[in-house]
């Protein structure tokens, strides 16, 4: 097939783009910006774009497909000519659903920990050879793309998402994929710029539970009490699954679990991990892999890309990074932090940078979720609120929202004075974002805390 990209550089874009390049297809696509790690990735693969901008003369009557990125506007004059022309034109998720059509679809939703329980379940799969295509939302390791799609494998798992589809399509992404087997992690109110209310986002979720196929499985954590709502009163013929947190032990690295009397030691910890995992191993049951041997398989596992990811251990001081950015996120990683390290000082640095988050109205609902660390403070950027939009928040609003005893910067400066004066010996730094605020690089700020560290012991 020969197939287009409107919008290649993004994140989920560039990589459908590299899977069916190497699939044997001949992909092109258009950017008007695109940057690393999707520039030097397209790159390799051949099939980087020699010019910034939309040209709509490379959209030709030879053309397969269109693919259209949400990054990509309305008017876009390559989607226009694609339409002219009468080119099918798809959203990704509709392009991974037409691809996955023949195969058994597992789809991994909710408000968190989609991408760690998507890795864990591809984890598992891949220690014991259980051939599976994919589609997941972060950099995985072992792994060079984030989506597989073959003739052969007869299942696929997919991170359901429920933002946007593209420009022209306003359904959430995870309405188009029709699952044999779902999973719900829980609802917690986000994407406020596309759900006005709670309501109407939780009914988003409604909808997804609806487009099950028949007979289908539905895992669910039933410690949230909106879904469970939501899973009983459902009118569906479904296999209906509710998982919890496990009974564990903390360990000095990770955790016991015990299941059916055998102990597995885990490297993940913290309540929300040990949640995730479970759900993940019904939906190993759901695909014919016994728990014992999930379990089994994930004694190695450490995590998915900036998911509670250890930048830096080592007795005297660790360092890991998050992408927690919502309530519950955030709330979850930072207890999690405090119960597996009791004894050591945890520092916790967290970025406002998504729209929800920048959102006056919205940080009220912040309230208590850093209070599980000794020290805390709060990023913001008044560039990225006024360039979003948004009414300007001052330092005093974000303090009000967060509550307790809580710093609050609005330059980097700021946040690496406040993690100088507050590091010591036996310490723990957790740095949360979706960003990186604006310019702190994870690794280099660990390696020179480590160093200075040692050298004062």
């Amino acid at each position: 097939m020969k197939v287009h990209f409107i919008a290649v550089g993004g994140s989920a874009m560039h990589n459908l783009a590299i899977a069916l390049s190497r699939k044997g297809n001949q992909v092109s696509g258009s950017d008007d910006e695109i940057l690393d790690p999707s520039k030097s990735r397209l790159e390799r693969e051949g099939i980087l774009p020699n010019e910034i901008g939309w040209f709509p003369e490379k959209i030709t009557n030879d053309l397969d497909a269109v693919i259209l990125g949400m990054h990509a506007r309305e008017d876009n004059p390559e989607l226009l000519r694609a339409k002219e022309l009468n080119i099918p034109v798809f959203s990704y998720p509709e392009y991974l659903y037409e691809a996955s059509k023949t195969k058994k679809r597992v789809v991994i939703a909710g408000s968190h920990g989609k991408t760690t329980i998507t890795s864990m379940i591809l984890h598992v799969a891949k220690k014991m050879n259980v051939n599976v295509d994919y589609m997941v939302g972060a950099q995985l390791e072992g792994y060079d793309c984030m989506v597989k799609i073959s003739e052969d494998a007869p299942c696929m798992i997919l991170e359901g998402d429920e933002y946007l589809s593209s420009p022209i399509d306003r359904r959430p992404k995870f309405h188009l994929y029709k699952p044999h087997i779902a999973l719900i992690s829980g609802i917690a109110w986000d994407h406020i710029n596309v759900f006005p209310t709670f309501e109407n986002y939780v009914d988003q979720f409604k909808i997804f539970m609806e487009t099950l196929e028949e007979n289908g499985a539905l895992i669910y954590n039933c410690n949230d009490r909106s879904l469970t709502q939501l899973v009983n009163e459902l009118s569906n013929e479904m296999v209906k699954r509710p998982y919890t947190i496990p009974e564990y032990k903390v360990l000095d690295e990770g955790v016991e679990l015990v299941h059916n009397g055998e102990i597995f030691s885990l490297k993940i910890f913290g309540d929300h991990n040990l949640q995730n995992l479970w759900g993940a191993s019904l939906v190993g049951l759901e695909m014919g892999i016994a728990q014992e041997d999930f379990f089994e398989a994930m004694k190695d596992f450490r995590g998915a890309g900036k998911r509670l990811q250890a930048v830096i251990d080592v007795p005297y001081f660790k360092m890991f990074k998050d992408f927690a950015h919502s309530p519950s996120k955030l709330k979850a990683t930072t207890e999690a932090v405090k119960k597996q390290f009791p004894h050591l000082k945890v520092i916790a640095c967290m970025e406002l940078h998504t729209f929800s988050s920048l959102k006056k109205e919205f940080l009220p609902h912040y309230l208590g979720s850093m209070a599980a660390a000794d020290e805390a403070i709060v990023y913001f950027n008044p560039h990225v609120v006024e360039h979003k939009k948004l009414a300007m928040i001052s330092k005093e609003d974000v303090a009000r929202g967060f509550g307790g005893k809580i710093a609050v910067a609005n330059r980097t400066d700021e946040v690496l004075h406040f993690i100088d004066h507050q590091l010591c010996l036996n310490s723990v730094l957790l740095m949360m974002s979706s960003g990186n605020f604006d310019g702190i690089d994870f690794d280099n700020l660990g390696s020179d805390i480590e160093a200075r560290l040692a050298f004062s012991k």
